[in-house]
């Protein structure tokens, strides 16, 4: 079994390539729960609801038997967007993100256009977030790749990384 996560700032293309790299190998790809989450609460959330969605997360994970899992999202984005907007992060999420659940990161760059989405929040700071990501994947010391440019060339890439596991 191959796990891959599929992580990066808000509207930097993780939905696409995760669906289309689920596509490709023919398996339903694991949805970000958060969103699921937020749109049964109308989007309002505090910091404890992202230790409930990172459960929620976990579950759909470890649910999945399937030879290569395609996850839209990482327990990163929770800790770096507890960090990044509480100052803090539970010591569930950082315990989550310690662990290896995923044998390939794959870190989309906020390279492409922002598209507006009621569940967004931050659409200035990408670039700043990136970064955090970068640090913590390297820092966390987790097998990763960076894909950028188009569609296609972020498919290609990670499917070239995906094939050398």
């Amino acid at each position: 079994m191959i796990r891959v996560a599929i992580t990066g700032p808000e509207s930097s293309g993780k939905t696409t390539l995760s669906v289309a790299l689920a596509d490709y190998f023919k398996v339903d790809s694991i949805p970000e729960f958060a969103r699921a989450f937020l749109e049964q609460s109308g989007g309002e959330y505090d910091q404890s609801d992202l230790d409930i969605i990172a459960k929620g997360q976990l579950e759909s994970i470890l649910s999945k038997k399937n030879e290569v899992i395609i996850s839209d999202t990482d327990f990163m984005v929770l800790e770096i967007w507890s960090q990044y907007k509480y100052g803090n992060v539970s010591a569930y999420i950082s315990e989550l993100v310690q662990k290896d659940f995923f044998d390939l990161h794959i870190l989309c760059s906020p390279d492409i256009p922002w598209e507006e989405d009621p569940l967004r929040e931050n659409p200035d700071n990408r670039e700043a977030l990136f970064e955090m990501y970068l640090s913590s994947l390297k820092n966390q010391n987790k097998h990763f790749i960076i894909v950028s440019g188009d569609q296609n060339q972020r498919v290609v890439k990670s499917l070239r990384s995906i094939d050398l596991l």
